[in-house]
């Protein structure tokens, strides 16, 4: 069976997927946010961070022809932004790290 053949991944990308689109969506507001809300959105978006790199770890891993060639046009897409996935991971780490921190210094 191939990587996407399985129903598993085919649910859990998908799931990922309209999560990730719902967080986005939400963001949008986050200046309206109060601060309760922004330090929930930005827990949210650390958790969906983690999910994110799982999944891809297991698209790394995968010894599947699909598999390896999506890492590889992720790869490519990246590296046109002049970007690896884990510097697109560590580069969201930091941004998260600095809302958490305008967070704690506001009033």
């Amino acid at each position: 069976m191939g990587f996407f053949d399985s129903d598993i991944v085919q649910q859990e990308a998908k799931q990922l997927f309209e999560d990730y689109q719902a967080l986005i969506k939400l963001g949008s507001g986050y200046g309206k946010f109060d601060r309760e809300g922004k330090k929930l959105f930005i827990e949210q978006m650390e958790a969906m961070m983690d999910r994110y790199r799982v999944f891809m770890k297991r698209f790394e891993l995968s010894e599947d022809f699909m598999a390896q060639m999506t890492m590889e046009q992720l790869k490519t897409q990246l590296g046109q932004f002049g970007v690896t996935p884990q510097q697109m991971f560590e580069q969201m780490h930091l941004t998260l790290q600095r809302m958490k921190t305008e967070l704690e210094n506001q009033p």
